[in-house]
């Protein structure tokens, strides 16, 4: 018996749902609503949003509805499908302001969401710059520093004119005074 109840368990863990091992990742489980991309439902929204508020759009619109009122005053009894109130055009007219405006929320979000990121960018772009230009201006001025110990061809000039004075003087000097010792000689 024992033996039985064995096999009896390592064959109902053969059959029954395996464990998950931890090492593998899951696979995704199906989901009842279709999967769509919202980048390419974002796109299409702006596109729609573009074209809503365009001029063509507004002309198109009042066209499709004085051709809708006309024919349905004008026409043959038999031959109208909304009657005075235009209750089917009122419907008609509300279930596109019913869509236009989330579509128009979603585009304008992802506008702001590319707003914020090219602030992001600029923000970070404009702290490098900044940093680069404080790390220049250090730069400069210890070259400005360095330069002021470096002896330039003007100071270097003005040196040699002071120095040359000096030694005139001092052959001056030494002259005269050669000059008063052999009077004083004689």
């Amino acid at each position: 018996m024992p033996a039985d109840r064995r096999a009896e368990f390592a064959e109902r863990a053969r059959t029954e749902r395996p464990q998950p091992r931890l090492d593998v990742p899951q696979t995704r489980r199906r989901r009842p609503l279709p999967e769509y991309d919202p980048d390419a439902f974002g796109r299409l929204s702006e596109r729609i949003a573009r074209f809503l508020g365009t001029g063509r759009f507004i002309v198109w619109m009042t066209g499709v509805i004085v051709a809708w009122v006309l024919w349905n005053v004008t026409a043959p009894e038999g031959l109208r499908w909304d009657g005075y109130p235009f209750i089917f055009l009122t419907l008609v007219l509300s279930l596109q302001a019913s869509y236009a405006a989330p579509l128009i929320l979603l585009a304008q979000n992802r506008q702001v969401d590319r707003d914020r990121v090219n602030l992001e960018q600029d923000r970070a772009r404009h702290e490098r710059s900044i940093a680069d230009t404080e790390y220049l201006t250090r730069e400069i001025a210890s070259l400005r520093m360095g330069l002021g110990e470096v002896a330039t061809r003007d100071w270097i000039r003005s040196e040699l004119q002071d120095l040359t004075r000096e030694l005139e003087q001092q052959e001056l000097s030494a002259e005269s005074d050669s000059g008063h010792m052999r009077d004083a000689d004689r």
